[in-house]
């Protein structure tokens, strides 16, 4: 290691035998600004705000059970020759598709048991799905995970990127790509288009179908950079296929739902 470099520590508090990590503490707050942001609107489109209070309080679990599931299945090998640290979930490890798959379906549940419409629903939360995922990234960052492929020190700072995270890139002797502040940035964009978007009054359930798109095609290059990929074959990365599949599936979605007539109401309608 550069004389000097030290890796920012990832446990925020340490209590002895109670740890509180930074990475759950990140999600955490990102979980947090999304639901407030989710609330406000969820008032101004005609839902009791206690329907993402308690759309919270079963996503949010049901989320990161998911999202671990997904990533041990992909990384098998390792854990069930160490079965003890599949629940480590502190150390990092949980796949953004799990958890989109585990908050899709728990969604699509809670709607029709509230009687309400999943696509008014979804709308409503794409924008805070995407700011959480951009403020997860950086829980990333603390575990100095989630990077890319090996740059110089004169690379990043070409980046006029703060020294904390050129330091934080610094890892086992070797600068990486901050692929996860490439990611979060995207993010970031996206959510202010989406946000902007509010206003176009779109069709039904095309906000959160541009959320699919949006976050797809970014995560398919930035995929691209990062060397701790999940893997479908030795070439196949899991997350590339998984956004190219993402992607079709919102445009044939989009394409059905407006053939069909089943997109005919629109965002701003109560």
């Amino acid at each position: 290691m550069e004389q000097g470099i030290q890796p920012l520590n990832p446990i925020a508090i340490d209590l002895g035998p109670i740890q509180v990590h930074w990475y759950g503490l990140i999600i955490g707050f990102g979980v947090l600004l999304g639901l407030i942001i989710a609330l406000r609107e969820s008032e101004r489109r005609g839902l009791d705000k206690e329907i993402f209070t308690d759309l919270i309080l079963f996503a949010v679990p049901i989320a990161i059970i998911c999202a671990r599931i997904y990533y041990v299945i992909f990384q098998w090998e390792y854990y069930s020759q160490n079965p003890g640290d599949i629940i480590k979930i502190w150390n990092g490890g949980i796949a953004i598709h799990g958890a989109l798959i585990g908050s899709v379906l728990t969604a699509i549940v809670f709607a029709k048991v509230k009687k309400i419409s999943f696509w008014k629903l979804v709308d409503i939360a794409a924008p805070s799905i995407l700011l959480g995922q951009a403020i997860g990234r950086w829980g990333n960052f603390m575990n100095q995970e989630a990077h890319g492929g090996e740059v110089t020190r004169a690379f990043l700072e070409n980046m006029h990127l703060p020294e904390f995270i050129i330091n934080q890139m610094y890892i086992n002797g070797t600068y990486y790509h901050p692929t996860f502040l490439y990611e979060s940035i995207w993010n970031i964009i996206g959510v202010i288009i989406l946000l902007s978007l509010r206003k176009v009054n779109l069709r039904r359930g095309e906000l959160f179908l541009t959320y699919v798109l949006w976050y797809s095609v970014g995560r398919f290059f930035i995929e691209g950079l990062r060397t701790d990929s999940l893997m479908l074959t030795d070439s196949l990365r899991i997350a590339q296929v998984i956004s190219i599949a993402l992607v079709a599936a919102a445009i044939a979605l989009i394409v059905y739902r407006r053939v069909s007539g089943q997109a005919d109401k629109r965002y701003l309608d109560l």
